[in-house]
């Protein structure tokens, strides 16, 4: 989103008019799956949501790179150069309705309600922090190794991403503060409910 027009112009849209409408175009896309993913929030659940958002962005990234190295190795064909298009608004319609919301609403479900307040706010430093990091590295990073090698590296924490929300993330779609808190006990200690209760009773 940040340098959406000039990554239309490195794909080969050398007009900065057709670049700027292309990534209006893109916000667009942007803002609507972003109400789409309000409803499906809770109709799907977080985790079904943001695995398949995590996986269609994998499949864009995937088109995005290719396209990309093509364009970067002397082919200037108008195919590839729409086909990165393509993998930018496969991108943004996969990220906007998964990657977009969930992140924000699990953490505000997933602290206890002691430690809610610091931990959301903990991890939203964290999110910006590393936002300004990614905003102020990529162009350097394009410099260096190229589009198509930069959205490989994406690619690359993509995957990690999706193997993350497999094994850690809870489905917190419906439950209450308590239930949530619960999960996290029962992996720490187990099901059993004599454990959990003794932690309780501890941490009381």
């Amino acid at each position: 989103m940040y340098y959406s027009p000039i990554i239309i112009q490195l794909a080969g849209f050398k007009s900065n008019d057709a670049a700027l409408f292309l990534s209006l175009i893109v916000s667009g896309l942007n803002a609507g799956g972003t109400i789409l993913g309000i409803y499906l929030i809770d109709a799907s659940g977080r985790k079904k949501l943001t695995l398949g958002s995590l996986s269609g962005v994998a499949i864009a990234l995937t088109i995005l790179s290719v396209a990309c190295f093509i364009i970067g190795h002397g082919n200037a064909s108008q195919v590839y150069v729409w086909l990165a298009i393509v993998g930018l608004a496969l991108y943004i319609i996969f990220f906007a309705p998964g990657m977009g919301p969930v992140p924000w609403a699990v953490n505000s479900e997933i602290y206890p309600e002691e430690y809610r307040g610091i931990c959301g706010g903990m991890s939203a430093t964290v999110n910006w922090i590393c936002s300004v990091i990614m905003s102020i590295s990529f162009l350097s990073v394009v410099d260096a190794i190229g589009l198509g090698g930069s959205f490989m590296i994406l690619l690359g924490v993509t995957v990690v991403a999706i193997v993350f929300v497999i094994i850690y993330m809870p489905e917190t779609k419906g439950l209450t503060f308590e239930e949530v808190s619960n999960i996290w006990k029962e992996k720490a200690y187990g099901k059993d409910k004599n454990d959990i209760s003794l932690v309780e009773k501890t941490i009381t």
